[in-house]
């Protein structure tokens, strides 16, 4: 009974409640699409980074770690990563050299990270080849192709078929040189990796180093990040006395950045919710004072101030109840459709590729953080309802119902 009263008070003034649902509704509808937004941007990133830089986990010698030192290399590489890439959850295995030197065409120069690598390999890894926007993905010349980014090429000035110089360090610390021709030109979804690194392969960069099978590194890429740990349980008894780290070890800032970003996200929902909180508390208050005298009326025939108190209460709990579902209903649509079709940021490509994102952002939101903001919608919309309730419990009877 009390919670019939209390549905058909919310009614009574049909405008003021469907003034208030539609601000519930469009708060958790702007808020969760936002939380989306960014957790979209935030798994994208941590993709681009992993599929483009650093792949699930690495394999170094512990020397080679600390100073780059190439002497540091992995020995029996070729058959650690025929190993490697036998273990189930393995998607594919690369070797790498990796050396530092300099890159100098007729105009310029520029200090770049050069990766001795087997083509094929690389690309089940990283994908380069499917970046390439300008040439071929190493075929065209079979003597020393390179392959370049986007931004070096443009401060080399080079294009397809010209020619590079790549200078670094033997094994003998010796200053060596050999001259490279550029086969294609790749646009990765990250400017710093396209502005200092070049691809060759490591049949070419072995003798210029002095020391043939010179692995420095094996990259790893999962099928699912989920079987990180398992996956690397399993590479450090493949390789023992060699260092094996996953991305998270590689690069803990973005480790915290993607922990953190689950608070954060809480954070602007708290926020949001918190100026609901105002606005319900607001509107219920008004609608006690409105029916000052009715409540005097109720109470002076029998109603205690406990059923008073949940009569309120209640009035707050069903507007929440129906703005809340409706809110996330229109919120998983948008993410749902975003999430497929893209947000195009094409507008602003330039300024989110020099952080390391791409240009289309595909929204995305887990079923249990719905749940964890249907449940936060629903607590304040009880903490909005306290101080109207309190304020009706206090009425006097008497005074209530000589109130005009």
């Amino acid at each position: 009974m009390l919670a019939l009263v209390a549905w058909r008070n919310i009614w009574r003034n049909k405008m003021r409640s469907i003034v208030l649902l539609c601000s519930i509704v469009l708060g958790i509808w702007g808020g969760t699409f936002i939380t989306g937004f960014m957790m979209g941007m935030m798994e994208q990133y941590v993709d681009i980074v992993i599929e483009g830089q650093l792949s699930h986990m690495q394999v170094h010698n512990p020397g080679f770690k600390k100073d780059k030192d190439i002497h540091f290399a992995i020995g029996g590489a070729d058959e650690l990563v025929k190993n490697i890439s036998g273990i189930p959850g393995v998607r594919a295995a690369s070797a790498r050299m990796i050396v530092n030197g300099m890159a100098t065409s007729p105009v310029t120069g520029a200090g770049v990270s050069i990766s001795g690598i087997d083509p094929a390999h690389e690309d089940s890894v990283t994908r380069i080849g499917d970046h390439v926007i300008d040439g071929t993905y190493f075929t065209g010349t079979k003597h020393n192709p390179v392959l370049i980014g986007e931004k070096l090429a443009k401060k080399l000035k080079v294009k397809v078929g010209g020619k590079i110089v790549l200078t670094f360090q033997d094994v003998n610390n010796n200053i060596t040189a050999g001259a490279f021709r550029v086969t294609g030109i790749f646009h990765s979804r990250s400017s710093a990796v396209d502005a200092s690194q070049v691809f060759v392969r490591s049949s070419d960069l072995s003798p210029l180093l002095g020391q043939q099978d010179s692995i420095h590194e094996i990259a790893i890429l999962l099928k699912s990040n989920n079987d990180l740990l398992r996956v690397q349980a399993q590479v450090k008894k493949i390789c023992p006395g060699l260092l094996v780290e996953n991305w998270k070890e590689l690069q803990p800032d973005l480790n915290v950045l993607v922990e953190t970003m689950g608070e954060k996200t809480y954070v602007i929902i708290t926020i949001i919710l918190l100026a609901l909180l105002f606005g319900i508390t607001n509107t219920m208050l008004m609608a006690v004072l409105e029916r000052t005298r009715e409540i005097g009326i109720l109470m002076a025939i029998g109603m205690n101030r406990k059923r008073v108190f949940s009569m309120v209460m209640l009035e707050t709990i069903f507007l929440a109840l129906i703005g809340g579902p409706l809110g996330l209903l229109f919120a998983w649509i948008t993410i749902h459709f975003t999430g497929t079709s893209g947000i195009d940021l094409s507008a602003f490509a330039q300024g989110l590729s020099s952080f390391g994102f791409d240009s289309t952002i595909y929204p995305t939101l887990q079923a249990g953080q719905y749940e964890n903001i249907f449940f936060m919608v629903l607590g304040t919309s009880v903490l909005a309802a306290v101080y109207p309730s309190l304020k009706a419990l206090r009425l006097k009877p008497a005074d209530a119902i000589r109130k005009i």
